[in-house]
């Protein structure tokens, strides 16, 4: 009977994991018994902090101006919804790297211009110092873009799930007294955030991906610094080796989560 069981748990198992378990062990062995790979992980501790630090704080950006559109985009108010549509079909439809090198190169320097050029007046009689572009890092200009960037893919998901939410809900809350701010906020915001709990950790994981493409800017994150030490040590297999596992690494852990959470709201309906 055991021996059967041990069958039928295997025979379910995905060849497509075990393969996937075999590039973490030689991985994690090759961290161990190569003291070029374990220097070269060293060189990109402070790139793997980078990286996170970026993909939280855009993140978090992106979350509450995602939210922010969705219920814009579900006003009663026409200009609010114009507005968010706009918004949301201007940025989906422009790369993400195309909005980095824009806000970074064109956004950034025109608002500090314009911003410059409104205050000279105070900026000439000394009470206020002018704005540099260097007073904007290429760090700060790649959360800002990121966080636009996916901000319109927050949206979309925000606004499937509180559309998903029974009106029912509505109309039975408005038959007690309550507001509409009440209705959303105490109602239907916490019932909609749990319908797409997966998918907004699925786009967490897109971001971890999207945020290498912030090393065009010269930010010294996982894929700026393997760069940097493949063209300075000329091993570009064991350094880019390294680079995909962590990225591999980091990603897996949060897709796990993903699956965790789908298993979790599903128990939890049952």
């Amino acid at each position: 009977m055991v021996l059967n069981k041990h069958k039928n748990s295997l025979s379910k198992l995905p060849w497509w994991s075990l393969a996937m378990g075999a590039l973490i062990v030689i991985a994690i062995a090759s961290f161990i018994f190569d003291t070029n790979a374990a220097d070269t992980l060293a060189y990109l501790w402070a790139g793997i902090q980078v990286t996170l630090y970026i993909t939280f704080i855009a993140y978090l950006f992106s979350f509450f101006i995602g939210l922010s559109l969705a219920l814009m985009r579900l006003s009663r108010w026409r200009i609010c919804r114009e507005l968010a549509t706009f918004y949301v079909e201007l940025i989906r439809g422009v790369p993400v790297l195309v909005i980095l090198y824009y806000l970074a190169f064109v956004l950034i320097p025109g608002f500090i211009m314009l911003a410059n050029h409104a205050l000279g007046p105070i900026i000439s009689a000394g009470w206020l110092k002018g704005f540099q572009i260097r007073d904007f890092s290429m760090t700060s200009r790649a959360v800002i873009a990121l966080s636009l960037a996916y901000s319109a893919f927050m949206s979309e998901i925000f606004r499937a799930g509180i559309q998903s939410i029974d009106k029912g809900q509505y109309e039975a809350a408005q038959a007690l007294g309550l507001s509409r701010f009440q209705i959303l906020y105490a109602i239907i915001l916490p019932q909609a955030i749990r319908q797409v709990l997966p998918a907004l950790v699925n786009e967490f994981v897109a971001l971890i991906k999207d945020s290498s493409l912030v090393s065009v800017l010269g930010v010294a994150d996982i894929t700026q610094l393997g760069k940097l030490r493949s063209a300075s040590t000329f091993k570009f297999l064991e350094t880019y080796n390294i680079v995909t596992f962590l990225y591999l690494g980091l990603t897996l852990i949060f897709s796990a989560l993903s699956r965790y959470l789908e298993k979790y709201l599903e128990k939890s309906r049952a």
